[in-house]
Parts: C-alpha cells; sequence; structure tokens
C-alpha cells in the first residue's frame, strides 16, 4: 500500500507521541537517526521538543509519512538557513521510515514526497542531508538523485571503538 505524506500535520500530543515512537522504534533497529539503541520515548523526547520549536518558529518543517492504517510510518524535517547566502537551499533531517514498512517502497516514497514539497518551497534550490557511513544510507540517497558532496572520516562516533563517516549529500531542485 503507498504511504501518504503531509507537510505540516496538526501538531497533536496523539501525533507528536506517534512521532517519539517512530523514533525510539526506528532508533533501536539500528535506524542512524542521532541515538544507539537501546532508547526509549523518554530518550527522544527532549529532541523532538526542539524540533517542535524550531517548528513553531517557522524554521522547520515536518513532513509525515502515514501507512494505509492511517499510522506514522515516515517522516522527515526540513530546516531552514538563516544565513542570507545560503536561504536558497535547506537540510533535511530525521529521515526515518518504520522497521516494520522497509522495504515497501516507503522510503523512496518519503524521499519523493520531500523533494515535491521542497520544490513548492519559495526560492529552494536544493537539498542536503547528511548520513552516517556504513549504514547503506548514502545508496539509498543515491539511488534517489542525491550526490555525495563531502565525506568527514570518523567524525560520527557511535561507540568507544566504532567511528563512522558523516557523509554530506545533495540534490539540486533546478
Amino acid at each position: 500500500m503507498p504511504l501518504r505524506c503531509e507537510l505540516d500535520p496538526e501538531t497533536t500530543p496523539e501525533l507528536l507521541d506517534s512521532v517519539c515512537a517512530l523514533w525510539a522504534d526506528v532508533s533501536n533497529a539500528g535506524g542512524a537517526v542521532g541515538f544507539v539503541p537501546p532508547v526509549v520515548k523518554d530518550d527522544i523526547r527532549p529532541e523532538l521538543i526542539k524540533h517542535l520549536a524550531a517548528m513553531t518558529e517557522g524554521r522547520t518543517r515536518l513532513l509525515l509519512g502515514r501507512d494505509e492504517d492511517g499510522a506514522v510510518a515516515a517522516t522527515a524535517f526540513f530546516t531552514f538557513n538563516t544565513h542570507r547566502l545560503m536561504r536558497h537551499w535547506c537540510w533535511l533531517y530525521t529521515v526515518m521510515v518504520h522497521p516494520s514498512h522497509q522495504g515497501k517502497g516507503y522510503g523512496r516514497a518519503l524521499m519523493a514526497a520531500a523533494e515535491d514539497a521542497a520544490r513548492g518551497m519559495d526560492g529552494i534550490r536544493g537539498i542536503r542531508l547528511t548520513c552516517r557511513g556504513g549504514t547503506g544510507a548514502d545508496l539509498f540517497y543515491e539511488r534517489c538523485g542525491y550526490k555525495e558532496v563531502g565525506r568527514v572520516p570518523g567524525a560520527i562516533k557511535v561507540a568507544d571503538d566504532d567511528f563512522r563517516d558523516d557523509v554530506t549529500m545533495w540534490l539540486p531542485l533546478n
């Protein structure tokens, strides 16, 4: 079944709890979304609150994906640059699809919806994102049209003896 995406959904307490649960489930399944397992929703909540504050201030927008039952299945957050020379592109953060939906095309659908949404944002001419090396995410983003434009070896410390590359990806929209 297709993923149904919505930009800027109403942020009800139920929606926020669902996004928090999604983030914890993705993290605990090994997803590279800012945490290392094991985590619980209370570990995630402070980071989600930061995203919400930025949304309230107009610096961030939420793209939400729902499955065939209407449950939260995917997210991506757009963040806008405040520097006057970089306002023509945005960041895409916290791109995630629930582990139970892996392999259904939801990731591709989410990325296509993100591209469409960004094309509709005034003055935005590109999307930039970063991903953790060693996960295959960079290859996924390449299949979605992004190009690797930078890599910092060992910039992400996952564990005391596990350092990963920080990979920067770029999608031009012109």
